[in-house]
C-alpha cells in the first residue's frame, strides 16, 4: 500500500515536471487567451460596462418614504397596497427612491418600476405573507419553459433603472417555497424575480427563503449583484439563477444554499432553442459559495438558448454536496456552452469533487426535445486555472461528454492540493494539462478515453463509461412555437 502511495506521489512529481514545459501553442491558442482577455465573441466594451458596472442617475430625485403613505412595521399589518403606491407614485413623478425604514413590514408581492430604487434601512425587513393569493399569477419561467405562475415577493417587468439597495433584509414565507403540486398547481413564488428589464442593480441586502430561488433575472442584461448575503434552504433553494441574461455581475457575494448557489441557464427544449435567449458574458468574482444538496456554480443543465463567456475567478468554495463547478446539459437541449474560464478557486470539502460535466444525461427531458445531432449541445473552449483543493472526492469528472460532439479545447492548468479520485476525461480533443500537483489517494491520476492534446503522455486508457442513447427523431408534426 504505501509502495502504491509512493509511486502516484512520484508520477505527480514527474508529470508535474514534464507538463510545465508544454507550452500553450497552435489550436489551443484560443483557449488561452481566455486567461487574459474576454472571449472573441463577448465585446470588451461589454465586459467592461459590467466590470465596472455603477447604477445610473434616476432621471429624477424624489425621495420617498413608505410610512408617509401608512406602511407601518409592526410585523402583522400587511402593507402591500400602501408600499406598491409609494412605489407608483414615484415612478410618475420622475424616479427616485423609495426608502424602507427600520422595521418588520409584512407585505405580498411588489412591483418595481422603471427609474425606481428600493433602499432598505439597515434594521428594515421586507418580509413576505404566507398566502399564495397575495401573490398575482402571469407567465414565469420554471425549469427553462414559460408557464403560469406565482410572481416574486418582489418582481419586476419591461422596467429600466431599477433594484434594490441597503443592508436591510428580505425574507420570504417558507410556506410559499417547493415546487408545483395537487394544492398549490402553480410554480411557486420566487423572492426576487426581474423579467425582461435591464440596468439593475441589487446591493448590500440579506435575504432568507426555504425551498425556492432567491433571485430569477430572466431576458433581462446590465445586472449588477453586489455583497449579498444570501440564506436558502431545501430543494429548489438556489441562490442566483441567471436566466437568459446578458451582462452579469455577480461580486463580494456570501451565498449559502439548499440548491445551486448560483445556477446559469438559458431555457429548455425546442420552445428556448426557437427563442435563442442566450446568456452570455457573465462574471462571477470574489464570492464565498456552499450548498449542501448540489452544486455552488451549475451551469445548465436547461442550456437550450446556448451560453457563453461565463468567468470566474478569486472564488471560495465550501462544503458542497457535489461539484464546486458542475456544467451539465444533455441530448435534447441543443444550442452551444462555450468560452468558460474559472481561476484562482479555493475549493474545499466538496462531497462531489471540483468539477464535472455532464453532457449526456443531466435533468428533465423536455416534452419536444431538439432533434437529431443539433440537439446535441456544442461545447469548446473550457479553462480551469490556478486551483487550490483539499478533501474532495473527484478532481474532475469528465467522462460524460458525447462522443458525436467532443468539448474542444480544455485546460487545466497549475491545480494543487489533495483529492480522493484523480482526472477522469473522455471525448475530448485540444486538451492541455501542465501543472497538476494533486495528491491523489485512490486509483489513477489521469484516465482518458478518445482524449487528443498534450500533457496525456502517462495517462491510463478506459473504456467510455456511459450508455449512448439512440437519437432523437424530429417532432411529427413540426414543432411551432406558440
Amino acid at each position: 500500500m504505501m509502495k502504491n502511495q509512493l509511486s502516484r506521489r512520484d508520477f505527480i512529481k514527474k508529470a508535474s515536471i514534464g507538463l510545465m514545459a508544454i507550452p500553450l501553442v497552435g489550436s489551443l491558442g484560443s483557449v488561452s487567451s481566455l486567461m487574459a482577455a474576454p472571449p472573441p465573441r463577448i465585446k470588451v466594451k461589454n465586459k467592461d460596462k459590467v466590470q465596472g458596472f455603477q447604477y445610473p442617475q434616476h432621471p429624477g430625485k424624489l425621495n420617498l418614504n413608505v410610512t408617509d403613505f401608512g406602511a407601518v412595521g409592526d410585523g402583522s399589518t400587511i402593507n402591500t397596497k400602501l408600499i406598491q403606491q409609494a412605489i407608483d407614485r414615484c415612478f410618475v413623478l420622475g424616479g427616485g427612491e423609495v426608502f424602507i425604514p427600520a422595521g418588520d413590514f409584512l407585505t405580498g408581492a411588489l412591483q418595481l418600476r422603471s427609474g425606481v430604487l428600493l433602499r432598505l434601512h439597515p434594521e428594515a425587513i421586507l418580509r413576505g405573507t404566507s398566502d399564495f393569493e397575495d401573490y398575482p399569477v402571469m407567465q414565469v419561467r420554471w425549469e427553462g419553459k414559460w408557464i403560469p405562475g406565482h410572481t416574486a415577493l418582489i418582481y419586476a417587468v419591461d422596467a429600466s433603472y431599477t433594484g434594490i439597495v441597503g443592508k436591510g433584509k428580505i425574507i420570504g414565507h417558507p410556506a410559499l417555497g417547493g415546487r408545483p403540486n395537487k394544492e398549490n398547481p402553480l410554480r411557486h413564488p420566487a423572492l426576487i424575480e426581474p423579467i425582461n428589464c435591464n440596468n439593475l442593480l441589487f446591493s448590500d441586502f440579506s435575504t432568507s427563503y426555504k425551498s425556492m430561488w432567491c433571485i430569477h433575472p430572466t431576458y433581462c442584461e446590465n445586472i449588477h449583484f453586489k455583497d449579498l448575503i444570501i440564506r436558502s434552504t431545501g430543494g429548489n433553494g438556489d441562490g442566483i439563477d441567471v436566466d437568459s441574461c446578458k451582462h452579469v455581475l455577480i461580486e463580494g457575494c456570501d451565498i449559502e444554499t439548499g440548491d445551486d448557489c448560483i445556477a446559469i441557464k438559458s431555457g429548455r427544449g425546442m420552445e428556448a432553442n426557437v427563442l435563442m435567449r442566450t446568456t452570455e458574458d457573465v462574471y462571477i468574482r470574489n464570492c464565498r459559495l456552499s450548498d449542501s444538496i448540489f452544486a455552488c456554480i451549475g451551469i445548465g443543465s436547461e442550456t437550450s438558448g446556448g451560453i457563453r463567456g461565463v468567468r470566474i475567478e478569486h472564488c471560495r468554495f465550501e462544503k458542497t454536496r457535489t461539484h464546486a463547478i458542475y456544467i451539465k446539459s444533455r441530448p435534447g437541449r441543443g444550442a452551444f456552452i462555450e468560452d468558460i474560464s474559472a481561476e484562482d478557486l479555493d475549493v474545499s470539502g466538496m462531497q462531489g469533487g471540483f468539477l464535472r460535466f455532464n453532457l449526456m444525461g443531466s435533468g428533465l427531458q423536455d416534452q419536444v426535445p431538439v432533434p437529431g445531432l443539433d440537439g446535441i449541445p456544442t461545447v469548446k473552449n473550457f479553462s480551469f486555472k490556478n486551483v487550490r483543493v483539499k478533501d474532495v472526492k473527484d478532481l474532475v469528472e469528465g467522462t460524460s461528454i458525447h462522443p458525436d460532439k467532443p468539448l474542444k479545447g480544455l485546460v487545466l492548468e497549475q491545480i494543487s492540493g489533495e483529492a480522493n479520485w484523480g482526472i477522469r476525461l473522455a471525448n475530448v480533443r485540444n486538451a492541455v494539462l501542465r501543472d497538476i500537483n494533486v495528491n491523489i489517494r485512490e486509483g489513477d491520476v489521469l484516465s482518458i478515453h478518445n482524449v487528443q492534446g498534450k500533457g496525456l503522455e502517462k495517462a491510463t486508457n478506459m473504456g467510455f463509461p456511459h450508455k449512448i442513447e439512440a437519437a432523437i427523431p424530429e417532432p411529427d408534426p413540426p414543432y411551432v412555437l406558440k
